[in-house]
């Protein structure tokens, strides 16, 4: 008689379940073939990003497009805001995506712009040349080589400072300090669909099935869960994360979700295998109702196929392999969910991030040395930059730089002020020199400056620092960051 209520299992399906997640070799092998040897590539090489977005404003300025490769090398998912997408194209390459805007512009600063950033690389600024327009000798004009009258083609309180306070606010709407967005499924990259598949009770003999898809700038987790066949979960999983993900330093997970009522489990892998350890944790949902859900690492329970695990290891968060949504019958140890209902069911998300980490930089500008000099009592002009000396022909271009760092420091945003000496196309590599105050004089590489807004990212000692940079008389001391860094006294 039990045979008989017995519902048809989808061999088919089991397998492609376990293909899809490389769990057999051989077949994942054969399906690489046939959709193409390219594509796989790219979605390996799409799973193996660092999660979150850098937006880089003037990305196809001196520093920008050198800010931009440098991320690109390093694995960083980047958005470049231009001007002109063609010409954004043309000097950016294939791997960033760009946004045509203009800081000047607030109308441009969309929320499909700033939704999912975690930080911005500002190298906006004035555009200035030669009074003479000698193109072939605007690059030598650039270095130093000979001096031409300088002429200023924007308005610098344009764009120095209104440009400045409006990317600011914009990007202050969506920034969040101590966070690392994982997924933003508000606005989906290219490769997201590639990284979660259905892993339902067909595993078990069970006939659940669920998929994921994005819609509405959500991404919709739905199906049908059955309990025939001693079955009773549905779930979507990602694919493993090569390399896997690093959280160490942050306190736990945050998703952003709208359910039916139901009780959910959230799983997270701290290793490779697929049958191995998980570390779960259930939320209920609200019908009809977006909520915030807060899952602490420390509350993860370690489970093994739905049995807890008395003297399992602590959840490790630097290395994070999968991430997991399930529906189940099931709560742990036989236990059943007392929310639980069989049939059709709907989780929307929006998005997934960690809280609770290291606060770092998320608004890093390059602005200039000699800023603060201009009507300062004492000061030798014929010792000065051009810039200095000619700061009132020059529309006051660094007067309205020093407002614009001023309204970096008003908005709250952990921040990183760069200020350069005379910037230079020579090659990249010098020892640096730090100095606050607004002091020294010197030249420093365009290419060691775009170096230097990527390692801001990364340090925490970075945040709300302002300081002047130039290239060292002699460069053969090996570079040291966290020396750099730590020397630099944070501004209140």
């Amino acid at each position: 008689m039990a045979e008989k209520n017995r519902s048809q299992w989808d061999g088919g399906r089991f397998v492609k379940t376990l293909a899809y997640f490389e769990v057999i070799p051989f077949i994942s092998c054969l399906q690489r073939l046939f959709a193409g040897r390219a594509q796989n590539q790219k979605a390996s090489q799409s799973r193996a990003k660092r999660m979150g977005v850098i937006l880089v404003a003037g990305a196809t300025g001196g520093v920008g497009k050198r800010v931009v490769r440098r991320l690109i090398e390093r694995n960083y998912r980047v958005w470049a805001l231009v001007r002109n997408a063609s010409r954004g194209r043309e000097i950016l390459g294939d791997q960033v995506e760009l946004f045509e805007g203009d800081i000047t512009i607030p109308e441009t600063l969309t929320p499909a712009l700033m939704n999912g950033i975690s930080a911005v690389v500002c190298c906006t600024g004035v555009r200035v040349q030669p009074i003479e327009g000698d193109t072939p000798t605007r690059e030598k004009y650039y270095q130093g080589i000979k001096f031409y009258m300088p002429e200023v083609v924007d308005n610098p309180e344009i764009v120095d400072y209104q440009g400045i306070k409006n990317l600011v606010q914009a990007a202050g709407k969506s920034l969040a300090p101590g966070k690392q967005l994982l997924f933003d499924f508000q606005n989906p990259s290219d490769d997201l669909k590639e990284t979660w598949g259905a892993v339902d009770d067909v595993v078990m003999g069970g006939v659940s099935e669920s998929s994921i898809c994005l819609i509405d700038n959500t991404a919709l987790f739905s199906g049908n869960v059955s309990t025939a066949n001693s079955g009773g979960f549905a779930s979507v999983r990602t694919r493993n994360f090569n390399p896997p993900l690093d959280l160490a330093g942050y306190e736990g997970i945050e998703m952003r979700v709208k359910g039916d009522g139901q009780r959910y489990k959230f799983i997270l892998r701290s290793e490779s295998k697929w049958d191995g350890i998980s570390y779960c944790y259930s939320f209920d949902t609200e019908k009809e109702r977006w909520i915030d859900v807060h899952i602490p690492f420390n509350a993860l329970i370690p489970v093994f196929r739905a049995r807890t695990l008395k003297d399992a290891p602590a959840f490790e968060p630097s290395h994070v392999y999968a991430l997991q949504l399930m529906l189940s019958k099931f709560e742990y140890d036989g236990g059943l969910n007392p929310k639980f209902q069989p049939g059709g069911f709907a989780l929307e998300v929006e998005t997934i991030q960690a809280y609770g980490g290291t606060v770092r930089p998320q608004f890093i500008m390059v602005s200039s040395a000699g800023v603060t000099r201009p009507g300062r009592p004492g000061l030798n002009l014929e010792e000065e930059p051009p810039a200095v000396r000619m700061n009132d022909q020059l529309g006051g271009i660094l007067t309205w730089k020093l407002r614009g760092e001023d309204a970096v420091r008003q908005s709250g945003l952990p921040y990183t002020i760069i200020r350069p000496c005379a910037l230079t196309e020579e090659s990249g590599g010098k020892t640096l020199v730090f100095d606050q105050g607004d002091n020294i004089r010197g030249k420093v590489s365009r290419e060691d400056i775009a170096e230097l807004c990527v390692q801001a990212l990364e340090q925490p000692k970075a945040c709300h620092v302002t300081f002047e940079v130039k290239e060292a008389e002699n460069s053969d001391r090996s570079l040291d960051w966290d020396t750099l860094f730590f020397r630099l006294t944070k501004e209140k």
